[in-house]
């Protein structure tokens, strides 16, 4: 990854959740309601399975979309650990997850894989740093190392991307600040939800201010090194991010009007003779070579 765990991971100093606490469980079952969601929206790799535009990423997708699904059944088994129902996730997690659902392979690989599960990676290395739990350890530990994959995965696919189609970069960054936007949203509510419910002051959740902005920062560096933000927009003045994000829709016009009339994509099954993986992996082999079983009857 390009941000490794020690950096990517918040010191929360030795806090940590106590599960003999209702208090505690009540909250952690909200912030696995979120996590639930995003898994169950694995789904959608079934959709870009279909649209990969290469072998490589269809293998990885089909191996992926088993590795989200499988994290649903994992945090089940957290709820029924913590004693609680799962309920509906927040408006703005549903937004990120499936109302930002790329239009191209960009924007997914970019958005939902190197920024999106970027994101939720954090969240888990907080959880992980917080839960003395063996058991809940040990299923964060599992779901981290799957994600730690996506995401790379997500920012290799996004260089890619960003060499043949240089002229989506504005699009992505643009579409990336709503993220940021989402975010700035999702964070009001938790700081109301630790006011109104007493818990402003828990060991874990007093960090929760540092641990969003230590969050943004970390997004933003990674915003920049995939290179989306050439031009320094997210160290300018509110009016450019303004500017760019108001711009998106027509941009979103333009690269949809392209990729459906001059570079539309094909399907692998029209292109998987021509694949990296098909050309590298095939080696001919003469008859003098070939073991009798080969020749058949």
């Amino acid at each position: 990854m390009l941000i490794p765990r020690q950096t990517l991971a918040f010191d929360f100093k030795g806090a940590h959740f106590d599960l003999e606490s209702a208090q505690d469980r009540k909250f952690l079952a909200w912030v696995f309601d979120q996590f639930l969601y995003g898994e169950v929206t694995g789904i959608q790799c079934g959709h870009w399975l279909f649209h990969a535009p290469h072998l490589n990423a269809a293998t990885f997708l089909s191996k992926q979309a088993g590795e989200e699904l499988s994290h649903v059944r994992k945090i089940l088994r957290i709820f029924s650990i913590l004693g609680e129902k799962p309920s509906p996730a927040h408006p703005a997690i549903r937004f990120m997850s499936t109302g930002m659902m790329g239009g191209s392979w960009g924007e997914h690989v970019t958005l939902e894989m190197a920024l999106g599960e970027g994101l939720v990676l954090t969240a888990f290395y907080a959880l992980a740093d917080t839960l003395q739990h063996p058991e809940l350890k040990r299923i964060l530990e599992s779901a981290i190392t799957e994600e730690e994959r996506h995401v790379t995965f997500g920012e290799n696919e996004t260089f890619k991307w960003l060499k043949s189609h240089p002229s989506e970069r504005k699009l992505l960054l643009g579409l990336a600040l709503f993220q940021v936007m989402a975010l700035q949203k999702l964070k009001n509510f938790i700081s109301r939800k630790l006011l109104s419910t007493g818990m402003a002051e828990h060991l874990v959740l007093s960090k929760f201010p540092e641990f969003y902005d230590h969050t943004i920062r970390q997004l933003e560096i990674r915003i920049e090194m995939l290179g989306l933000d050439s031009e320094k927009v997210l160290q300018s003045s509110s009016w450019s991010r303004w500017t760019l994000i108001a711009s998106v829709p027509f941009r979103m016009f333009l690269g949809k009007l392209r990729r459906w009339s001059i570079d539309r994509p094909k399907l692998l099954t029209q292109t998987y003779l021509e694949d990296p993986t098909v050309l590298s992996e095939f080696t001919p082999v003469g008859p003098a070579d070939r073991r009798p079983e080969e020749f058949g009857n």
